[in-house]
């Protein structure tokens, strides 16, 4: 069986974040590489997700706004509006808020 180097540039700030979570599986950065084009040739995709939407993270005060709108709206507490212009206008209202 023959062997390739392969090299690659990491952002040093990128690094320093991934290898204590390698370390914490007991990998080295070598066989996490390795594992990953393995997985890529047996299955013949990609092991990542790129459904960057489902992995948003709201911030404290987004989540605690979502929870009292949720609250509010099963309480039958909710505004209606005519048109868009006036929801548009309300929505502004809220993000100055």
């Amino acid at each position: 069986m023959s062997y390739t180097n392969f090299n690659m540039r990491l952002d040093d700030n990128l690094r320093h974040r991934a290898w204590p979570v390698l370390e914490q599986y007991g990998l080295t950065p070598s066989q996490a590489v390795k594992m990953f084009f393995n997985q890529i040739a047996q299955t013949g995709k990609i092991p990542l997700s790129f459904d960057w939407a489902d992995n948003r993270v709201l911030t404290a005060r987004a989540q605690a706004r979502l929870q009292q709108s949720a609250r509010e709206f099963a309480a039958g507490e909710f505004e209606r509006f005519d048109n868009l212009d006036e929801l548009n206008q309300a929505m502004a209202e809220i993000a100055r808020d």
